[in-house]
């Protein structure tokens, strides 16, 4: 699918938006169907800072993945945090839907994911997700996977509406007003995520050695320009990574082609991690006494 030009250099755009901390201000805007249950007010003292995101908007997120399960169909979505600094502990995070008088617990499993509930009071008060952890300490995903995959794999179509999601909820996020209305401007673009060279970082679960697409008898390794946040071809430079949502998880990142549909929902992409190859290295290598034995 070609892109217009406003759409590549929207995309341009929301790559340096990838990389920054979370805004400081969400617009409001209508918040998704279903039923939200009526809380007793309370009075919070709580400040609202850029690390914490819209309720409306994540809520909007949870209604466009309900919209689009028949990409995910045996799915399930949950919201994760994931560090933007290298002193950033994620254990024990509390986290809590604040509105002007609301204050709600939210739930964050072992695994630092996340659900969310419907709360009328705080629809009302266009609420805030809020963690107990310092202003750019954190960066948000999407996190949407389906069960009984082989192990280190993620299915395609999850990733795909991981990318709709995170955008409908506003996970791209920025501290600069004239960044900000970019990033509100590119949340309203359909197209975004159906691009071929979509600039939307995954994150995996450990260091990258390399990641393979997979359907069928197809197989693929991504290029590495498509991986640690294309920092060694320049999609990226050293001096922006002090503001990149990858500063701490850049060997983790990657990209993919989100919009070549070459490639089916079901197409497994399998990851290699660096501690997996460096034990195939060690398995294979020659014992030390066999290597330093000289020839005759």
């Amino acid at each position: 699918m070609k892109l217009s030009c406003l759409s590549v250099t929207a995309m341009q755009v929301a790559m340096m938006l990838a990389c920054t901390a979370a805004f400081a201000s969400e617009p409001q805007v209508k918040a998704g169907a279903g039923t939200a249950t009526v809380l007793p007010t309370v009075t919070v003292g709580a400040m609202r800072d850029p690390v914490d995101k819209s309720y409306r908007k994540m809520l909007k997120g949870m209604d466009l993945f309900e919209a689009r399960r028949s990409m995910a169909p045996n799915a399930s979505l949950r919201y994760k945090p994931l560090p933007r600094l290298p002193d950033t502990n994620m254990d024990g995070i509390e986290l809590n839907i604040a509105g002007d008088t609301v204050m709600i617990p939210v739930r964050v499993a072992a695994d630092h994911t996340f659900t969310l509930e419907r709360h009328q009071n705080a629809l009302d008060e266009n609420a805030s997700v809020m963690p107990d952890r310092k202003i750019r300490s954190m960066t948000w995903r999407t996190e949407i996977r389906t069960p009984g995959l082989p192990p280190n794999t993620r299915r395609l179509g999850d990733l795909r509406l991981e990318c709709q999601v995170g955008m409908e909820a506003g996970l791209i996020s920025n501290t600069l007003p004239v960044i900000g209305q970019i990033v509100d401007f590119l949340q309203k673009m359909q197209d975004f995520c159906n691009g071929r060279d979509v600039p939307y970082l995954f994150f995996a679960e450990r260091p990258l050695f390399s990641v393979t697409m997979v359907a069928g008898n197809r197989r693929e390794i991504l290029s590495v320009d498509e991986l640690y946040a294309g920092i060694s071809f320049g999609r990226i430079s050293k001096s922006d990574l002090a503001y990149c949502d990858c500063q701490v998880l850049l060997d983790r990142t990657y990209f993919l082609p989100l919009g070549d549909r070459s490639w089916p929902d079901d197409t497994l992409v399998e990851f290699e991690f660096m501690d997996d190859a460096n034990d195939r290295r060690a398995a294979v290598a020659p014992s030390p006494a066999v290597a330093d034995r000289k020839p005759r």
